[in-house]
């Protein structure tokens, strides 16, 4: 099932009248909603399963997140997860996620979910938030990155493919 964002812009009965009483103006909300879809999700591959291929941008290296475009966000994460875990994201809250460093194939380090969590950014734009993961990969401008969500194990795996401009 695909996820959508829906809009309230028409007020109920009763959430009009408390308006009214409490003096305040309408304020317009959005939900994920599921809708039934005519594609199948994206395939994984498992030899090059990076959905989501990036540059670490200034802002990213400076505040220790990885921003996560909305559309990629609903393509290759929230496709896969619940309607409630979707909406605890798109409500504002943090969503605690795990997460598997997988730049060293031999040896792949997870960071629990106290340690990572999936967050929505004031531009609607969302983001993975790891500070270890940026502080033992060394995280800089211009890092080459992949990500994506593994439904296999419900857990997010990232992959430094090459460090920047030093």
């Amino acid at each position: 099932m695909k996820k959508t964002l829906v809009y309230n812009f028409i007020p109920t009965k009763a959430e009009e009248e408390a308006c009214r009483a409490s003096n305040t103006p309408w304020i317009v909300t959005r939900q994920i909603k599921e809708i039934r879809d005519i594609y199948p999700p994206p395939i994984i591959d498992l030899k090059d399963p990076w959905q989501i291929k990036k540059i670490v941008t200034h802002y990213e290296a400076v505040v220790g997140k990885l921003v996560v475009p909305s559309a990629e966000a609903f393509e290759h994460i929230f496709r896969y997860w619940t309607v409630d875990m979707a909406n605890v994201v798109e409500s504002g809250r943090k969503k605690n996620v795990g997460l598997w460093d997988e730049t060293d194939q031999k040896n792949p380090k997870k960071y629990h979910d106290e340690l990572a969590y999936f967050e929505m950014l004031p531009n609607n734009d969302y983001a993975l938030v790891c500070l270890d993961l940026f502080k033992d990969r060394g995280l800089s401008v211009d890092d080459e990155i992949g990500l994506y969500w593994d439904p296999r194990s419900s857990n997010f795996k990232f992959k430094l493919f090459c460090k920047g401009h030093v």
